[in-house]
């Protein structure tokens, strides 16, 4: 694997990070603090896919990137779920 993949994969993890650090930083209430929660997760779920499309190579088929892409997405659904309903409890 060429080193400017991963590079390119290491730099977008950090910005991924750094942007869930930013979310989970700020102080909210109401409506909003659910808006972060799913962008919190949807980071994630983005930060998930570099890892598996770049560092396990799976963005050279497309079944199984489609296939973990749909796994993360039911995860991260999930997830979001368990989230409100613990929210509205």
């Amino acid at each position: 694997m060429p080193a400017r993949v991963l590079i390119e994969a290491w730099v977008a993890l950090v910005v991924l990070s750094a942007g869930t650090t930013v979310m989970t930083l700020l102080e909210v209430t109401g409506p909003a603090r659910t808006l972060i929660a799913a962008g919190v997760l949807g980071l994630a779920g983005l930060k998930a896919r570099v890892i598996l499309a770049r560092y396990l190579g799976l963005r050279q088929t497309r079944f199984w990137t489609r296939m973990f892409d749909a796994a993360i997405a039911a995860f991260l659904t999930i997830a979001f779920s368990l989230y409100l309903f613990g929210t509205r409890g």
